[in-house]
């Protein structure tokens, strides 16, 4: 999926409902031509969001392939609803990308392979259908493996969801490296998985298997570098994915922990009813849950500040959120992750044969 010419759709979500959009964009190869928003239609990529790739946003695909002048690859759906539904007012844009040649990447938990029109239309066309959530069908249960890799692993826990774990692990990763440290990114998501090109999408993992899938990862490139940051999943309160977050944790064996968190969180994201405990308590619960399978301490925060204007008002948010977590602490995107990776290796992670000769690992 590197270095595809892409459209991605999200309609009436971009930006500050499109996490996968924005993350492909951020850190992916991929080369956008264009967005689909029909609400934004008319807009440029730089009128919201500055630190991409500008872009044209169109209001539909035909729009996009004739902006491009037809140099398109693929079509990448950019939102992922709760739930993780297909929305039938996309059909007439992915029918069209497939029309023009195009192969349709997709994270939903919705299978475009399960679609038999569009399967019978991509088909016809020569095109492939991707859906990044549908894991490897060779899993099984976990059998502490990860245990026995040679890299140190350090996972990213949240107090919520979509408080911003994948792109700390990807920033901790750049900054590690730039450090000297051979560094990997473990995608457990599908918009990781999509900027990685591999993973297992954890979420849509048979229960039994969930810890195995993330061991199967960890086997196969933990011998390979000196560090692995695991993408986390939800959270470990979260009345609907505590499950994936267990699994996650206790699969991974991880050696140390990044407690990420979002500015002004106070209640579960579309679960309002239930409040964010103190960010001590987490400290607890990831700790004392991870104990029985791996001893694991929380070695750094990372602060989610977007929302926060003023870069004052911004760092005395981090220099709360660290003291009250106790850990170093950086917004990855505003500061950089140089002082998460300072806690990282405070803690003895991370300094293999790489960080000794000053190397960084390619992927």
């Amino acid at each position: 999926m590197s270095d595809d010419r892409i459209v991605i759709l999200a309609h009436e979500k971009f930006p500050d409902r499109a996490k996968t959009a924005l993350g492909v964009m951020r850190y992916g190869d991929q080369d956008v031509r264009a967005v689909l928003d029909r609400d934004r239609a008319g807009d440029r990529v730089h009128d919201h969001v500055p630190d991409v790739a500008d872009a044209p946003i169109v209001e539909s695909f035909a729009d996009a392939y004739a902006a491009a002048d037809g140099d398109v690859d693929a079509l990448y759906i950019g939102i992922a609803p709760i739930g993780g539904g297909f929305d039938e007012s996309w059909r007439s844009d992915v029918e069209a990308a497939i029309e023009a040649g195009c192969d349709v990447v997709s994270g939903l938990h919705y299978f475009l392979n399960g679609d038999e029109e569009l399967v019978a239309l991509a088909d016809e066309h020569g095109v492939d259908l991707v859906d990044v959530r549908e894991p490897d069908d060779d899993l099984t249960v976990a059998t502490g493996a990860s245990g026995d890799v040679d890299a140190d692993v350090v996972l990213t826990v949240g107090t919520d969801c979509s408080v911003g774990k994948m792109t700390a692990s990807l920033e901790i990763v750049a900054a590690a490296r730039e450090r000297g440290i051979d560094a990997a990114f473990v995608p457990t998501g599908q918009t990781g998985i999509m900027i990685a090109g591999w993973g297992n999408p954890i979420d849509r993992v048979v229960s039994d298997f969930t810890a195995g899938a993330v061991e199967d990862m960890l086997v196969e490139v933990g011998d390979d570098h000196d560090l692995l940051v695991v993408e986390g999943q939800g959270s470990i309160i979260h009345p609907a994915y505590s499950a994936v977050t267990c699994g996650i944790l206790h699969g991974s064996m991880a050696d140390g922990l990044v407690l990420c968190h979002a500015a002004g969180r106070e209640a579960v994201h579309g679960y309002e009813s239930f409040s964010l405990p103190p960010l001590a308590d987490y400290v607890d619960l990831y700790e004392g849950l991870a104990a029985p399978v791996n001893e694991a301490s929380i070695v750094a925060g990372a602060l989610n500040t977007k929302d926060v204007d003023d870069d004052a008002a911004a760092a005395e948010a981090v220099t709360d959120f660290g003291d009250e977590a106790g850990v170093p602490a950086a917004d990855p995107v505003r500061d950089g992750a140089g002082r998460i990776v300072d806690g990282i290796v405070e803690a003895g992670l991370g300094e293999g044969t790489a960080a000794a000769d000053g190397g960084v690992a390619d992927e």
